[in-house]
């Protein structure tokens, strides 16, 4: 597998998350069916297309990197464990919130070389907000297809904080948060809760409950890259591709490193 340095992919994957989008808003624009897969979770013809586009893309610039996509049947174990690089995809993340027609969806796309992201790129197609970050290039926002990118940072946390999360009522993740003292609420869907937060507008992203590895790397990276970390509950890195579930542990994303935010909201008595 060729050892390109990873930015060498940044202007291609740009222009592949940008085509993806346009493929997503053809479908938005209609009426469209929803499916339901296996597992419950929705499908659209939009995750298909958008998919047909970042596959076909990525096998034209990168031919030998494999691909790990939600919309596609992922390799086994005993052949990813042997990947130094893949490609680490979702074409479509928030289709509950395409479907509520919110704009709050977007096009992940990630590089994992050595277990870690070290290129990303989010995209949300309606307004064609975009978020990209490689490794030791830092995290930059293009706010609208025609702007010009902004190199972005998170923020030192404040007395209050601003939390962003899925648009919640309560539960577990409330009563955690609640442990933080002062905060603000910012509800918010897809992988755009990561990138609030590497632009400086949020602090902290809870997350209880499953996720996968396609919906977190490529925010990771960029939010890596503007100073913020990605964590799970003992407040360790998260890593990819390191066993055969590609669900991912419970975590914090968050802005401020130097807060032990894992300290501030989980108590080792819960777990006792």
């Amino acid at each position: 597998m060729s050892a390109v340095d990873p930015a060498h992919y940044l202007d291609d994957l740009r222009a592949i998350a940008r085509r993806a989008a346009d493929a997503i808003l053809d479908v938005y624009a209609q009426d469209f069916e929803v499916v339901c897969k296996a597992d419950d979770s929705p499908v659209t013809a939009a995750d298909l297309a958008a998919q047909r586009v970042i596959t076909e893309g990525l096998a034209a610039i990168a031919p030998n990197v494999p691909v790990i996509s939600e919309e596609a049947t992922a390799a086994s174990w005993a052949e990813r464990r042997t990947w130094r690089r893949h490609w680490l995809v979702d074409p479509l993340d928030g289709t509950r919130e395409f479907i509520k027609r919110n704009g709050e969806f977007t096009v992940n796309i990630a590089l994992i070389e050595n277990h870690r992201p070290v290129l990303g790129v989010v995209l949300a197609p309606v307004g064609g907000d975009a978020y990209y970050a490689a490794s030791g290039l830092g995290a930059w926002r293009q706010a609208t297809p025609d702007a010009e990118p902004v190199r972005i940072r998170s923020r030192v946390a404040g007395e209050t904080l601003r939390v962003t999360g899925s648009h919640w009522s309560g539960g577990m993740a409330a009563t955690l948060l609640d442990r933080l003292g002062p905060h603000d609420r910012l509800p918010l869907g897809s992988s755009l809760k990561f990138c609030v937060i590497a632009r400086g507008d949020a602090d902290l992203y809870l997350r209880l409950g499953a996720t996968s590895e396609w919906d977190t790397a490529a925010a990771q990276c960029v939010l890596e890259e503007a100073g913020g970390a990605v964590l799970d509950l003992a407040g360790r890195p998260f890593r990819y591709n390191t066993r055969d579930s590609l669900i991912n542990p419970e975590f914090i994303a968050c802005g401020d490193t130097e807060v032990d935010w894992a300290a501030r909201l989980v108590d080792p008595d819960d777990n006792a």
